[in-house]
């Protein structure tokens, strides 16, 4: 089991990870009989309809994330999931039953209330579709040119899920330009040209696109970020401009098992940004990608330690377009590129063909209030630690209050277009 462990001056303290259930590993505790039946006590925090929700689209994207790396072992990778997993939550409303539940346990509804699950997510949605929040999600289904739906389906799409399908009318430059502006408007203006062309054999596009322009709790001062180093391998170095905060305060912890160090800052709008820095510069990422759940999240949230922190991490704007359907399809999606059953969207045999997705990325200095390392702040906490992120590292940006992953991102270069 993982130890994560905090560092302060001369002395260790070591606190258990919580398993995805919750409970801390090795330590004591009185006799539950629920448990000793097999039964796992839940955690406070998922008892919201909402929270379990969140969850359950959040082990979806940390899946998606896992296999979309494994594709891309030397390059970047950046994802906003939650903009698919609402195309695809949308896509189930059209679906026949054995369709639906293909849906379902690709996105890890299994343990959810399905009366209640849209009704859900458009509360889910509505949540983090605060304008405070920095997060601009875009979610759509395009269909093959000409396709009669089904009114039903779109009303109901539109009611639960904030959109409506895109019908192609075989113009395709006036259908590429639609699209691509939809994108755009959506995304505050920050994602464009979302697709260079219609592609060819379009049946149904999965759509999803996201921006975040993001501000800290606190501001870094410009004045002291500054070009340096940072280590691609043991001989390759690129430089980036590096952010810094001589006597930042933030949470910290280190895990023995995964060889990492963890940090959290918070931002503004109640959101967060998780850091999972390895040890060293040739150290495999796939063993801390493996990890990440919403529930281990959640926990080491909890989990870590206020510390202060000499602390230097690179601005980060960043661009990146993916085409999924290889990694959907290698999730236990397969049926729904082949012979699904969508009756409930229109009569005519149809299936997902395309899913593509470009997310946007900005966190540089801003922040909402002044510049780290008050008097006050600094005096409380002593023995400050070294945090660098001047080698690949994992992020984690996720929702506070319902523990929505809003991005992930595997960083081998913060250069890489």
């Amino acid at each position: 089991m993982k130890h994560l462990i905090v560092l302060l001056g001369l002395a260790a303290l070591a606190v258990p990870c919580r398993s995805q259930g919750g409970s801390p590993a090795n330590a004591p505790q009185e006799p539950d009989p629920a448990r000793e039946a097999g039964e796992e006590e839940e955690d406070p925090f998922y008892k919201s309809p909402v929270n379990k929700l969140a969850a359950a689209v959040s082990n979806f994207g940390y899946a998606l994330f896992r296999q979309q790396s494994s594709q891309t072992p030397s390059a970047n990778v950046l994802l906003s999931p939650f903009s698919v997993a609402t195309a695809l939550s949308g896509l189930s409303l059209g679906a026949g039953e054995r369709t639906e539940d293909v849906i379902s346990r690709a996105l890890f509804y299994d343990m959810l209330e399905k009366a209640q699950l849209h009704s859900t997510y458009k509360e889910l949605l509505s949540s983090i579709g605060s304008p405070t929040k920095g997060l601009k999600s875009a979610s759509r289904l395009v269909m093959e040119r000409k396709l009669r739906m089904r009114i039903a389906f779109v009303n109901e799409l539109e009611k639960s899920y904030g959109f409506r399908p895109r019908v192609l009318s075989g113009n395709a430059r006036a259908d590429l330009q639609e699209i691509n502006q939809w994108v755009q408007q959506r995304t505050g203006g920050k994602v464009v040209r979302f697709l260079g062309e219609i592609p060819a054999g379009l049946s149904i596009l999965l759509l999803g696109a996201a921006s975040f322009k993001g501000q800290w709790a606190t501001k870094f001062d410009p004045k002291l970020t500054k070009p340096q180093d940072f280590h691609l391998d043991e001989d390759r170095t690129t430089q980036v401009p590096m952010m810094s905060a001589p006597r930042a305060i933030l949470k910290y912890g280190f895990d023995s098992e995964l060889s990492c160090k963890i940090a959290q800052l918070p931002l503004a709008g109640g959101v967060s940004l998780m850091f999972f820095l390895p040890e060293s510069v040739t150290q495999n990422l796939t063993l801390i990608e493996d990890s990440l759940t919403a529930e281990f999240v959640h926990d080491i949230d909890k989990q870590l330690k206020t510390v202060q922190a000499a602390l230097r991490l690179p601005r980060l704007r960043l661009v990146a377009e993916t085409r999924l359907g290889e990694a959907l399809q290698a999730m236990r999606l397969q049926a729904l590129f082949s012979t699904p059953n969508l009756g409930k969207i229109s009569a005519k045999p149809i299936r997902l063909s395309h899913a593509h997705h470009k997310v946007a990325f900005d966190l540089g200095e801003d922040g909402a209030s002044p510049v780290f390392g008050s008097e006050t702040e600094v005096a409380r906490l002593n023995f400050p630690i070294d945090y660098t992120l001047d080698r690949p590292f994992l992020f984690v940006l996720y929702d506070n209050d319902s523990g929505t992953l809003l991005f992930v991102g595997k960083i081998l270069n913060p250069q890489q277009a």
